[in-house]
Formats: C-alpha cells, structure tokens, sequence
C-alpha cells in the first residue's frame, strides 16, 4: 500500500525537518550564551577580588616594611652616634682610673697597640684595644668590669682573666682586662 501525499503534505513535513533541528540549535545556542556570560561574569568578579586582595595585601606589607625600615634606620642611626664618641687614649684611660677609683681597685699597669682599623657588625670603626691589670678584692674587681661595660658602651671585653692568690700569700686578688673600644669612622 502506498501512501500518497499531497503537495502540502510534503511541504508541511519538509518544513518540519527543518524547523525542529533549527529551533533545537537555537535553543542550544541562547543556552551557551547565557552560560558563558555566567562564566565571564564569575570570571571579572573573580579577577576583581584577586586584584583587590593582592593590592591590599601589597599595601599592608608595604607599610609593615616601611615601618621596619624606619626602625632599622632609627637603629643605625643610634648606633652611629654612640660609636661616635671619642675614643682617645687619653680620655679612655681618664674613665678607666675614674672606674677603677669608685670600685676601690688600683690600676697597676694598662697598655695599648694603638688605634687600628676594625668593622663592627659591617660598620666601619676605629678600634683602640687596651690591656690592663688591676688589684683589689673580688667583688670590686666584678664592679669594675661591670663599670668598664656601662662606661664604656662601645666596648667589648675579649679576655678577663681573675686570679685569685692563695690566702696565706697577703698579695690582693688581680684582673687582667683585654678589650676593644670602637668608634664610627663615617661614610
């Protein structure tokens, strides 16, 4: 049995061939716009929020470092001006005697090799190394190289040798002090 169809028959099903794959595609087409405006939306505000966080953060850490800077250079600054004072032998040994007088010990001899050229922590400085010798009693000999240290803020003591005598001997207790006193020496 044939079936037969009429012009219009044919015209209305050809048109249907073509209508419903056309309307699918569009339908498909309206969808993958609508997501990938999505995705590009998701994408600006994402980028938005990396931009903003990165350039805050940014903007802390500047400050944090613009503050340590400014303390390292409060620092260094501080550092110059105390190794800036005077290192002289004359005037060093002056405070030395001074020192030894208030903690009741006698400076028996004190020597130096004269002032050199040192770096102290990567600053350059002038270094005047001392060697003394002094006699008293034991705490006395304490206080006096605990005066030497805060009297003398820019020095450092390399060697303190304490040699205590015997008690039947009658000779005093003795120290023998190495240290080096720095002073800035400018750019």
């Amino acid at each position: 049995m044939k079936l037969k169809l009429s012009k219009t028959s044919w015209l209305l099903i050809t048109i249907g061939v073509i209508i419903i794959p056309l309307v699918s595609l569009s339908l498909l087409h309206s969808q993958q716009l609508k997501q990938q405006n999505q995705l590009n939306e998701e994408l600006a505000l994402s980028q938005l929020k990396l931009n903003g966080f990165q350039l805050g953060q940014l903007s802390g850490q500047q400050g944090e470092l613009e503050e340590k800077l400014s303390q390292t250079t409060s620092q260094l600054e501080a550092t110059r001006r105390m190794l800036s004072q005077p290192n002289g032998g004359i005037a060093t040994s002056n405070i030395l005697f001074d020192i030894a007088e208030a903690c009741g010990v006698a400076v028996t001899d004190i020597s130096s090799s004269g002032l050199t050229i040192a770096e102290l922590d990567g600053i350059p400085c002038s270094a005047l190394p001392l060697t003394a010798k002094v006699e008293g009693d034991i705490p006395a000999l304490v206080s006096f190289v605990t005066g030497l240290s805060n009297e003398l803020t820019t020095s450092i003591v390399e060697s303190l040798e304490i040699i205590i005598p015997e008690a039947t001997s009658g000779d005093n207790s003795s120290a023998n002090i190495q240290l080096v006193i720095y002073s800035y020496r400018g750019d």
